[in-house]
């Protein structure tokens, strides 16, 4: 069963090309320009897939702000066409999104999918008007994630972050007014594509169990990786990111769950699976 994955060459994509195996067309910006609506139209309708896996995206949530129309246009209008080809071919679309759409400080979690979203920024409303794309096709599965770390060569995540800073310094300053479920690609990939296995159309929450803030995942990143760094609290507005952040964007992964599909271990076990995969 041939399966498209585009943003192969990502920290998610790569996790998915990897457990697919031979039955993967890893699709990348080189090949499968998300901006070039014809591009896409032209190799889905040759490579005829029998499902397509989309963890392309715009994801820099600052540089966003900034270029707004390019975000717009891979985040929110090439979903709007891959589920158009998906329709076309009947091929299942699977659309990845992100805890940011569950932006507005006075929610709290844990999130379940029938929680209304109010997604705040460019990057957090691009990523919603994505949702909103993909379902359009009866046959779609949307997987909202939160956090994502992996094995991507050359691609930054907190997990590798911290361990290169905490090697480098004896003092970091890190946000603990963010509360999340930060998650191993690992985890994800297989999860998702147990509900693609399974023709489980819809919306889920796919994350690894347990909650945390960035400062505790910081801390328990150092604990298990033997060093020792002395961590500051400091707020979401002391940071000052360009683009505002979810204050609570736990995600409940009940309605997976009840699908008895693979696990999802703890986040604690998930950095341990992390670490004995990098060392």
């Amino acid at each position: 069963m041939s399966i498209a994955v585009t943003g192969a060459e990502g920290q998610l994509g790569i996790e998915f090309c990897r457990q697919l195996g031979t039955d993967a067309i890893a699709l990348n910006r080189a090949n499968f320009d998300l901006t070039q609506p014809d591009q896409l139209r032209q190799t889905l309708e040759k490579l005829q897939p029998k499902a397509i896996i989309n963890c392309a995206a715009y994801t820099m949530v600052d540089l966003a702000e900034s270029d707004p129309e390019t975000c717009q246009k891979i985040n929110a209008d090439a979903v709007g066409i891959l589920s158009e080809i998906c329709n076309e071919l009947d091929a299942p679309l699977v659309q990845i999104s992100t805890d940011y759409v569950f932006g507005d400080d006075n929610q709290t979690g844990p999130h379940t999918e029938a929680h209304p979203i109010h997604p705040l920024g460019v990057y957090a409303q691009t990523k919603a008007a994505g949702e909103q794309q993909a379902a359009q096709f009866a046959k779609h599965i949307i997987v909202r994630t939160c956090g994502l770390y992996g094995h991507a060569p050359h691609k930054p995540n907190f997990v590798k972050t911290m361990l290169r800073l905490g090697q480098e310094r004896s003092q970091l300053s890190i946000v603990s007014d963010q509360h999340c479920t930060p998650s191993y690609v690992v985890d994800v990939a297989a999860a998702t594509l147990h509900l693609l296995k399974s023709s489980a159309w819809g919306l889920y929450h796919v994350v690894n169990q347990g909650e945390t803030t960035w400062l505790d995942f910081a801390a328990e990143i150092f604990r298990q990786a033997n060093l020792s760094v002395e961590l500051a609290p400091i707020t979401t507005a002391e940071y000052g990111a360009a683009a505002p952040r979810p204050k609570d964007s736990r995600l409940d992964s009940s309605k997976y769950t009840a699908l008895a599909g693979p696990e999802l271990p703890h986040w604690k076990e998930a950095i341990t699976a992390y670490l004995n995969h990098e060392t």
